[in-house]
């Protein structure tokens, strides 16, 4: 069972890694000038999105639900923040080597395609969508209904042989 001191480091460091997420999306335009900087910035922030996905997973691996064999009511509980993410990882990293690729060799030139533009708010808008969706789940993971046995368990695990 995930106890209260280690919850709250570990939802400490979620959302340690989802603040340094804003802050690469909000600032790292700022940083076109530099592109090594911008390099080493967008890096992190795949990594760190990495190690959220990872976090999120070891939660899930530490409830009682996922312990008891119920993975299936555990991902239909938590499927949109799970697949926002990998979708949100996604678009980041394409975002990322799309940007490096353009301004690498003339980061003194504005370049900003149609294409470039579509991919950067769709990445914004599910970046949104992650933070929101993402800080939900860690708090509702919190919930210690997750990690013992009740009778919400077993109603949903009657419900789920149906």
């Amino acid at each position: 069972m995930l106890q209260t001191g280690n919850y709250s480091l570990v939802l400490t460091l979620q959302f340690l890694l989802l603040t340094y997420d804003l802050f690469v999306n909000s600032f790292s335009e700022l940083l076109r000038i530099a592109p090594v900087i911008q390099l080493v910035l967008f890096i992190l922030q795949d990594v760190a999105i990495l190690f959220n996905i990872i976090i999120i997973c070891l939660m899930f691996f530490n409830t009682f639900v996922f312990q008891a064999g119920l993975v299936n009511l555990l991902f239909h509980k938590f499927k949109g923040t799970i697949l926002l993410t990998v979708v949100y990882f996604a678009l980041s990293i394409s975002l990322h080597i799309w940007v490096m690729n353009l301004r690498w060799k003339n980061s003194n030139r504005f370049i900003w395609t149609d294409g470039l533009q579509t991919l950067f708010v769709f990445q914004r808008l599910a970046a949104v969508l992650y933070c929101y969706f993402y800080k939900r789940t860690a708090v509702r993971l919190g919930d210690p209904r997750f990690y013992q046995d009740s009778l919400w368990l077993r109603k949903e695990f009657l419900q789920g042989r149906r």
